[in-house]
């Protein structure tokens, strides 16, 4: 999308927000715009939603507007641009909302929203609350992970053909130097999120990937570089801060800018080194063997449980746990062979929502719904057909995590067979995905089987919604409510 574009989408959000004096932060992910807003009833969701950029809006700790892949980068970078125009839109102004909707598209909608603020409020818990603190770490690092990932199955896909010996070897420590100081990434944020100075929960994570802690002992034996990985670094991260605190509360203040930086990396490090990189690096080892042996001895039921209950973990607030367990997967093995399994849950909803397309037929506006959530859902932004159409409908939503099911259990049922699939990132899914497979046999074969769950997840949703989907009073009134509105047949 051109520059233009993405300022027009950010110049047609800003009002609908609230104005620049309703936002206090602008971050992205993936594929969300995340606002922190002062005010939220200040927010016009239904004429976002009418944007025509945009695919969906999710209220979390920051209310979160979808753009998809290829438009969150350019429009958060054009809306910070305007908040920073001395002349930025105060308050909420522009076109109001848009027309009337058919009304089971706005009872759906209407439904959605509500079922949206109960899981909102589900998930204001000590437990996921910290879950989401953690999701809030490695978020940030998804781009580069993306990146590498490319990268790295580029040089392989080079290697394998034997093309360009030259540029495979210079292509390793592009694809692998962020991997390798992964570490001092996730300690800087974790510092930057619980309070205390980013820069030395960095260092102090950095004790964690430094070449000489090979020449360090502890518990009987040399440590070995990057032992612990990510588990560690979070670890030695969060120590940091609460030394920061302590050190800074006892220190007087003429003394603060010398003793608490010293204090805080020397104890800091001192405790990973003889005794944080020891326990995590057993707790890594260990989360490594178990995805290993889970897909060996027992990939049919995984697949089956992980596929069919991951949008379910989404909504509970549970799924931000997996995080650094794929980030763990893809430092220690080069890849995670969770994430293909649990982005069977997307194909299941897309096969849902072509069986409620057909099934509704004469129910014009959702069908419209529908048309322009499943490209998103095919790139694996599931957020509009689930909070649109199969959440609020009840029973299409679990038909559609049937599909997921049917599709993990087949993508585990390879990894079972000896063809594990991996992705070398985390963040895309559906399609998006193809591009950072990796397997035992190359990527021909990885791509094959990915495929295969993909399309087994589209027709066991279809199915499972197209048979059981609906009863025949739901199915009656969907129809006949939008025949009755004069929608067309």
């Amino acid at each position: 999308m051109s520059d233009e574009k993405n300022r027009a989408v950010a110049e047609a959000i800003l009002p609908l927000v609230g104005g620049a004096a309703n936002i206090r932060s602008v971050a992205h992910c993936m594929t969300r715009l995340r606002l922190g807003l002062a005010d939220r009833s200040l927010v016009d969701t239904e004429a976002l939603r009418a944007l025509p950029a945009v695919l969906g809006t999710v209220e979390d700790d920051t209310y979160q507007i979808v753009l998809g892949p290829a438009a969150v980068a350019g429009v958060t970078a054009q809306l910070r641009g305007l908040l920073e125009a001395p002349d930025a839109p105060v308050g909420p102004e522009g076109p109001a909302g848009p027309g009337a909707a058919a009304p089971t598209a706005e009872d759906l909608a209407g439904r959605g929203e509500r079922l949206r603020a109960e899981a909102r409020a589900r998930n204001a818990t000590p437990v996921k609350l910290a879950l989401r603190r953690i999701a809030n770490i490695f978020v940030p690092l998804i781009p580069a992970l993306i990146g590498c990932g490319i990268v790295a199955g580029l040089s392989g896909a080079l290697a394998n053909l034997g093309w360009a010996p030259a540029l495979v070897t210079a292509l390793g420590p592009v694809s692998a130097g962020f991997m390798s100081l992964i570490a001092v990434f996730v300690g800087y944020n974790t510092a930057k999120e619980f309070g205390g100075t980013p820069v030395l929960g960095g260092a102090v994570a950095s004790v964690i990937v430094y070449a000489g802690v090979a020449k360090v002992e502890a518990f009987g034996h040399h440590l070995t570089p990057g032992q612990g990985g990510v588990v560690g670094a979070l670890g030695a991260a969060l120590l940091a801060v609460h030394l920061e605190r302590w050190t800074r509360r006892l220190v007087p203040a003429a003394l603060d800018v010398l003793v608490t930086p010293t204090v805080t990396v020397l104890l800091g490090g001192l405790a990973a080194l003889f005794g944080l990189m020891f326990v995590a690096g057993e707790v890594s080892t260990a989360i490594g063997h178990g995805a290993t042996w889970l897909l060996a001895h027992g990939g049919l039921l995984a697949g089956l449980v992980l596929g069919g209950l991951f949008l379910p973990l989404v909504m509970l607030g549970l799924h931000q746990a997996l995080i650094p367990i794929h980030t763990t997967l893809i430092q220690q093995q080069g890849s995670t062979v969770l994430l293909p399994i649990l982005a069977m849950a997307g194909a299941g909803q897309v096969g849902c929502a072509v069986a409620v397309y057909l099934r509704l037929r004469h129910n014009a506006s959702l069908r419209a719904t529908i048309r322009s959530a499943l490209p998103a859902g095919l790139l694996g932004i599931g957020e509009p057909l689930v909070y649109g159409v199969t959440l609020p409908l009840g029973r299409p939503f679990v038909t559609a995590c049937v599909g997921g099911a049917a599709g993990g259990a087949f993508v585990g049922v390879a990894g079972q067979l000896g063809s594990a699939v991996g992705s070398t990132a985390i963040g895309p899914s559906g399609w998006a995905l193809f591009p950072l497979l990796a397997g035992p046999h190359g990527l021909l074969a990885s791509a094959a089987v990915y495929a295969g769950g993909l399309l087994t997840g589209y027709l066991a949703g279809f199915l499972a919604t197209w048979f059981f989907g609906f009863t025949r009073e739901t199915l009656a009134e969907f129809n006949a409510a939008a025949a009755s509105d004069g929608s067309p047949a």
